[in-house]
């Protein structure tokens, strides 16, 4: 990606707005702003301080384009760390195409996708993974993956790869110091402090490893699969938590044939239910198919709700039994809860656990029990640390943490099995060029092309 000369683009969405923001950034974007702008103070925008905001107007000769407010930030402080104007001009598709139209007939070009934000990586005001957690800022959709995606943004991921990264650098110099007086017979590395640092890289490589999933579900709204017999409520418990009519109710069993999914936020948090076909013996091929997909679903849940109609549970509890042992002999790392419905319509004495699981008593046709369970879902998620610094949202960085610690370990087993100083440093490299990955540290042109064309325009 080229990343000479000026650039502008329109920061804020497409279309009719009440203002609408223009961005440049590069050598030219002040001197080129002077040109076209004429401010009522008469001040000239060069010999003003960096984050200043003028009132007047753009102009193309004597013809009046806008009048909008011209802010200035100057080298190196500003999002590039290069000269930036941005231009707040009325929200009108026209003016808007009209002003971009005019920078370019004066030498301006227009930006590429994510071009400001690649020369602030460039330009080191920030790292690679802090420049990903831009766009995913601005694509989160919920509180939860907003924070994450912020707490990344300041660095949070960064600093502590950055660390480790430099304990790591500084005994591999020492070691490939080691090679260069292999002949004097000499120890430069202090053994026992490397294999207390590899295992201290291990612990967090898998520990940011294994936070992928949750971050994963943070990112895309946890999801939930509701599963259980016919007619126990699950249409009807999926249109009381979306408080919207989403799934089709009826008292025929089976109406339910494929899955019907949708998002709500509670607390800050995204939650994806997955309403499914209920779970019986049936000769029906296209419930069968319904059926199979419901397992489907439950695989890719992070939490499982089992649906029971209460007021069958008594003389089915042996039926449910069979069923949750089946359940968790098929997922048995999944959290898995029963919900016990339609205790509105019966007297009888329903348990508080089955088969170690906790039992939820609701009604999702009256809606009793609904904020209950919502609140057990939000004290869930809070129990698995989802604020925590340390959660890896992004598949790039999982790859990279996944091909580092591979040769952690094999420096670890290396030392272990007393092997030469060359041949731990030929692994320490892989792992020092993976880790570089993630901060940039280590980078080429087609990767930072790949990351940044998922950026909008203007970013």
């Amino acid at each position: 990606m080229l990343t000479e000369g000026t650039i502008i683009a329109l920061s804020t969405a497409a279309g009719a707005a009440a203002i609408g923001v223009i961005r440049l950034s590069g050598p030219e974007a002040i001197s080129t702003t002077e040109q076209l702008f004429r401010a009522r103070s008469k001040k000239v925008l060069k010999n003003q301080k960096s984050h200043t905001v003028h009132l007047g107007d753009i102009v193309d000769g004597e013809q009046l384009i806008d009048e909008v407010l011209v802010s200035v930030f100057k080298n190196p402080h500003s999002y590039t760390g290069e000269d930036v104007i941005e231009i707040s001009c009325h929200g009108s598709r026209y003016i808007q195409e009209k002003i971009i139209q005019l920078f370019i007939h004066h030498g301006i070009r227009p930006a590429k996708a994510g071009e400001f934000t690649l020369r602030a990586f460039i330009n080191g005001k920030m790292d690679l993974a802090q420049a990903e957690a831009v766009a995913d800022v601005i694509a989160s959709e919920n509180e939860a993956s907003h924070q994450v995606a912020m707490q990344q943004m300041r660095g949070g991921i960064s600093a502590e790869i950055k660390q480790l990264r430099q304990e790591l650098l500084d005994f591999a110099s020492l070691i490939e110091l080691e090679l260069d007086f292999a002949e004097e017979d000499v120890e430069f590395a202090d053994k026992t402090a490397f294999e207390a640092l590899l295992i201290k890289i291990n612990t967090l490589l898998k520990k940011l490893i294994d936070s992928f999933a949750l971050g994963n579900v943070i990112k895309k709204g946890v999801p939930i699969a509701i599963i259980g017999p016919p007619n126990a409520g699950k249409s009807t418990l999926l249109n009381a938590l979306l408080e919207e009519d989403k799934a089709i109710i009826s008292s025929i069993a089976g109406t339910t044939r494929d899955s019907i999914e949708d998002e709500i936020t509670i607390d800050g948090i995204g939650f994806r239910f997955i309403d499914t076909a209920g779970i019986r013996e049936t000769q029906d091929e296209i419930e069968q198919i319904g059926i199979k997909k419901a397992f489907e679903k439950a695989e890719q849940a992070a939490i499982i709700l089992y649906l029971i109609d209460s007021q069958s549970f008594n003389e089915e509890e042996k039926i449910h039994r069979e069923k949750l042992n089946g359940l968790q002999t098929q997922f048995p790392n999944k959290p898995l809860w029963i919900l016990l419905n339609k205790t509105d319509l019966t007297k009888e004495s329903l348990p508080t656990t089955l088969e170690s699981y906790p039992c939820l008593q609701l009604s999702a046709k009256s809606k009793t029990g609904i904020e209950a369970l919502k609140q057990v879902l939000v004290q869930f998620m809070e129990k698995n640390n989802y604020q925590d610094e340390s959660i890896i949202t992004n598949s790039r960085h999982y790859a990279a943490l996944s091909s580092a610690l591979m040769e952690i370990d094999k420096v670890q087993a290396g030392l272990k099995d007393g092997l030469s100083g060359d041949l731990l440093a030929i692994d320490l490299r892989q792992a020092l060029f993976h880790l570089g990955e993630i901060t940039g540290e280590v980078t080429n042109d087609e990767l930072l092309g790949n990351i940044f064309a998922n950026f909008c325009i203007g970013k």
